[in-house]
């Protein structure tokens, strides 16, 4: 099973009528896609990859405790005869370049800070907040059938 990364989804049909239009041999074209594949190539390491079994996202700042990796392990250097899904038990190849963890742009970071502070809440707590909150209002709904 072929392990799926960003550099195979982006890497563009090399031919030479492409090449030929664009004033470039097609001996050009390739040294340009060959550097182009170095770049990603090293931005992979700090790619996050996804199990396409049960969509544990394995990030390489974290690492992975259960099988002793330590945090800043880039994913393609994880022994793939012994490392296993801690989730399913997917092997290696089973996991699918989700590319670099989202980094918020500076307009959206200054307005977390708006708000009541649910906006700093990581997702789980605010899951919690809301359907709490339903459950609750559900229930002063339903005692009002007390006061009759």
């Amino acid at each position: 099973m072929k392990l799926q990364t960003v550099r195979d989804e982006q890497k563009p049909a090399l031919d030479e009528t492409n090449a030929n239009e664009s004033g470039n041999s097609p001996i050009d074209a390739e040294k340009k896609l060959d550097l182009k594949l170095q770049d990603l190539e090293e931005d992979l390491s700090q790619n996050r990859f996804e199990c396409r079994g049960c969509g544990y996202v394995y990030d390489p700042n974290e690492g992975l405790r259960k099988y002793k990796i330590p945090p800043g392990t880039p994913f393609l250097e994880i022994d793939q005869e012994i490392f296993r899904c801690p989730v399913c038990r997917a092997r290696y190849g089973a996991y699918k370049d989700i590319g670099a963890k989202f980094v918020p742009t500076d307009g959206f970071e200054d307005n977390v800070v708006y708000g009541f502070g649910f906006n700093t809440l990581p997702p789980g707590q605010k899951n919690v907040l809301i359907f709490g909150g339903l459950a609750f209002a559900a229930a002063c709904f339903l005692s009002l059938y007390s006061l009759h």
